[in-house]
C-alpha cells in the first residue's frame, strides 16, 4: 500500500499567498511538490466544497447546496447541521475500503463528520442542557478518542474554534490532535482541517496588514504538524474551499423581500422571528450567496424581478439557470442570489433593531436562519465588554438564566467575504500535491476542478 496521505485543509488559503510567509509550505515546493489554483465549486462555501471533494460530485448530485438551507418537511431553516447521512453520495473512503478492506481513514474537523464510515474522527460538538445551558464538548469515534488526546495536549479551545475570540489557538490544538491521532491508529489517510485564515481575512479582509502575520501563524502550524508526522513519512495533499474577497456593502434581502410584503413574522414579547412556513418567500443567507424559498410558486417572477434590481446583486439564477451550474437539487432555493464581488448577504429579517430576535445578539449558529460572520465582534458600544461577560459568567454559575447578548448588529464590520466564485484564480482555492500525481489526470493548463480532489486522492492509492 501506498505511504500515508494527509489531507490538510488550510481553509481561504490562495495561490497568491505562498512567499515570505510560507517557509514550511515552501519546503513542499522544493521537495517535488506544486502548488495549482483549484476551480471553486459554486456556491464557494465550507460544506459545499468538502462535499465536492469528499464525494467527486458537484452539489445537484450530493445535495450540499449550501451551508444550511430551508427543511422543508420542517418548516425551518437549518444551517450546520453535521449527521454524514445528510451527504448522498458515496465518499472516498467508501471507494478506497471497497477494494482495500483493511484501508483506514481519520477525519478531524472536516464537516458532515458524525457517522461517517471512517475509523476515527472528531467533530466540535456542544451538549445542549434543558435549563437552555450548554456544555462545549467535541465528539469522536471510536467512542472516548477525543477525551484521550486532551489528556495528552489540553481541552479543545472552543472559544477559539468561532465567536470573538477565533483565532489560530483552534487550529493548534487540531494540529497537535492530528499528530496523537495519527500515532495512536497510523491511518492511510487523514483528512485535517485548519481553520485560522477563514477568521481574520472575514474580520479584516484579505487587503489588511495584519494579514501577513496571520498566514505566517498557519504556516507555523502546518510545519508543526508535518514535524509531528516526520517519523511517519507522509506524502500531503495541501487543498482550501475558497478565496475572500474584500467587501465594502451588505444587502439584506430579507428585509427587501419584508417591505415588499413577502415575509411573515412571529412577535413574542416585542421580539420578532421569521415565520419561513407561512411566508410567501424569505431569504437563507450564506456569505455571497442566497437560497430564496417561494410558498407561492405564482410570486416566482416578480420576486426574482425585485430582487435582481437591488444594489450589491449580479445575478437570481432559477431553478433552470441552476441546473447549468450542477446546482439544481431539492434543497437549493427556487431562486440562487449571487452578489457582486464587494458586496455580501445578512440574514436580517427585523426591520427595527429594537425588535430583533433574542439570538441575533448571541453567538447561536444553528437558530439563526442564515450565517451571520458579525458573530466574530463584540458590540463596540459596550464600554467594558469584558466586565460585562465575567458577569454574565457569574450569574450562570450562580444559576441565574443569563443571555451572552455581546454581539453587534453591525455587518458593516465584515471586510472579507466568498460564495461567489472567485474573479482571479490566484485569489481563489489552491491544491498542492506531489509531482508524482500531478499527472495523474489529464487537465488544460494543470486546471484542477474541486471535485478532482477524490480522483487525486483514489489515483494516489492506486499507483
Amino acid at each position: 500500500m501506498s505511504k500515508p496521505l494527509v489531507v490538510l485543509n488550510i481553509v481561504a488559503l490562495s495561490p497568491y499567498m505562498l512567499g515570505e510567509n510560507t517557509p514550511n509550505l515552501n519546503k513542499l515546493l522544493s521537495k517535488g511538490y506544486s502548488a495549482h489554483p483549484l476551480k471553486e465549486v459554486f456556491p464557494a462555501v465550507t460544506t459545499t466544497s468538502q462535499a465536492c471533494m469528499l464525494t467527486g460530485k458537484k452539489p445537484a448530485e450530493h445535495g450540499i447546496v449550501a451551508n444550511g438551507w430551508y427543511f422543508k418537511e420542517l418548516a425551518e431553516v437549518g444551517f450546520w447541521k453535521q449527521a454524514n447521512q445528510l451527504v448522498q453520495s458515496d465518499k472516498i473512503w467508501d471507494s478506497l475500503k471497497a477494494t482495500q478492506p483493511e484501508f483506514k481513514v481519520s477525519k478531524l474537523f472536516w464537516w458532515y463528520n458524525m457517522y461517517a464510515n471512517v475509523d476515527a474522527s472528531i467533530t466540535p460538538r456542544p451538549h445542549y442542557l434543558a435549563d437552555g445551558g450548554k456544555i462545549f464538548d467535541c465528539y469522536s469515534t471510536p467512542a472516548g478518542l477525543h477525551q484521550t488526546i486532551e489528556q495528552k495536549i489540553g481541552t479543545f479551545p472552543f472559544f477559539n474554534f468561532w465567536g470573538p475570540k477565533a483565532g489560530i489557538g483552534a487550529s493548534k490544538w487540531i494540529a497537535k490532535a492530528a499528530s496523537e491521532e495519527f500515532r495512536m491508529h497510523q491511518p492511510n489517510l487523514q483528512l485535517v482541517y485548519l481553520p485560522h485564515l477563514d477568521y481574520c481575512l472575514q474580520k479584516w479582509g484579505p487587503d489588511d496588514k495584519r494579514i501577513a502575520k496571520e498566514v505566517a501563524a498557519i504556516d507555523a502550524v502546518v510545519g508543526e504538524l508535518m514535524d509531528g508526522l516526520a517519523e511517519f513519512n507522509p506524502h500531503y495533499m495541501i487543498v482550501s474551499e475558497y478565496g475572500i474577497t474584500a467587501v465594502n456593502k451588505v444587502v439584506h434581502l430579507n428585509r427587501v423581500l419584508r417591505r415588499a410584503g413577502y415575509i411573515r413574522v412571529r412577535e413574542t414579547k416585542g421580539r420578532e422571528n421569521l415565520d419561513c412556513g407561512a411566508s410567501t418567500a424569505f431569504a437563507v443567507a450564506d456569505h455571497q450567496c442566497a437560497h430564496i424559498y417561494l410558498n407561492d410558486q405564482h410570486q416566482l417572477a416578480e420576486v426574482k424581478q425585485l430582487i435582481a434590481e437591488q444594489e450589491g446583486v449580479e445575478q437570481v439564477l432559477d431553478k433552470s439557470e441552476q441546473a447549468e451550474r450542477g446546482l439544481a437539487h431539492e434543497r437549493s432555493g427556487d431562486l440562487l442570489v449571487v452578489s457582486t464581488s464587494d458586496a455580501w448577504f445578512s440574514y436580517y429579517f427585523w426591520l427595527d433593531d429594537d425588535k430583533a430576535p433574542d439570538y441575533a445578539r448571541t453567538i447561536d449558529i444553528h437558530r439563526k436562519p442564515g450565517y451571520d460572520p458579525v458573530e466574530m465582534f463584540i458590540d463596540p458600544k459596550i464600554k467594558f465588554p469584558l466586565l460585562k461577560m465575567i458577569g454574565k459568567v457569574l450569574k450562570k454559575k450562580l444559576g441565574f438564566r443569563m443571555l451572552m447578548d455581546v454581539i453587534p448588529l453591525t455587518p458593516e464590520l465584515i471586510k472579507g467575504s466568498h460564495g461567489r466564485l472567485a474573479d482571479d484564480p490566484q485569489k481563489g482555492a489552491i491544491l498542492m500535491l506531489p509531482n508524482s500525481l500531478k499527472e495523474s489526470l489529464p487537465r488544460n493548463n494543470n486546471e484542477y476542478q474541486m471535485q478532482d480532489v477524490y480522483a487525486l486522492i483514489e489515483k494516489y492509492f492506486q499507483q
